[in-house]
């Protein structure tokens, strides 16, 4: 086996290699770059915290009477861990627009992963959003509102911006955000 490996090297070694002009690319440049958190945050009061642990309760109190103690255990996880992110700010890190795609804290999209973008808000943060071919299917990038133009023209160059619908998990979790007391 290690014959023939060294055949095939020799080969490639030999042979002209033949580059098309459209494989070969020019040095990444950064085309817009910002520092921002790296996650939508909103400090929660007292009467928020309240309302999720009766609704958690009340919630867990079912789960325990239909399955037992694993689902239970799992709803006081998640809330513990949304307790995490609501009470820990985030980091501010850097994100660049490069010719290249999207670098969040120096790991890079291509813009051949990305199919689409647009704008939200959330959580009184403004979000510029990517429609990803990959899982989980979207990056959420926090900005200035006064950088909003400005990245449009960046990015509209490489992909359209084209609003995707919300799906089934979207509409479930905005229904249950404007139930709860902070959201309205």
């Amino acid at each position: 086996m290690p014959a023939q490996v060294k055949k095939e090297q020799e080969k490639l070694q030999t042979e002209p290699s033949v580059v098309k002009d459209s494989e070969r690319r020019k040095p990444e440049k950064d085309l817009f770059l910002w520092r921002a958190p790296a996650r939508p945050f909103k400090k929660r009061d007292r009467e928020f915290w309240v309302s999720v642990i009766a609704i958690s309760a009340i919630v867990g109190f079912i789960f325990y009477i239909i399955e037992g103690i694993m689902p239970v255990l799992l709803l006081i996880s998640l809330v513990f861990l949304f307790y995490i992110l609501s009470t820990v700010a985030p980091d501010e890190i850097e994100y660049k627009v490069t010719s290249w795609g999207v670098r969040i804290a120096d790991k890079r999209t291509d813009w051949e992963a990305i199919n689409r973008f647009w704008f939200s808000k959330r959580l009184d943060a403004d979000l510029l959003i990517f429609g990803t071919f990959t899982l989980p299917g979207r990056l959420e990038l926090v900005i200035n509102p006064k950088s909003k133009e400005t990245l449009k023209k960046v990015i509209i160059n490489h992909i359209p911006e084209e609003e995707a619908p919300p799906n089934s998990l979207d509409r479930a979790a905005n229904w249950v955000a404007n139930k709860l007391p902070g959201n309205k």
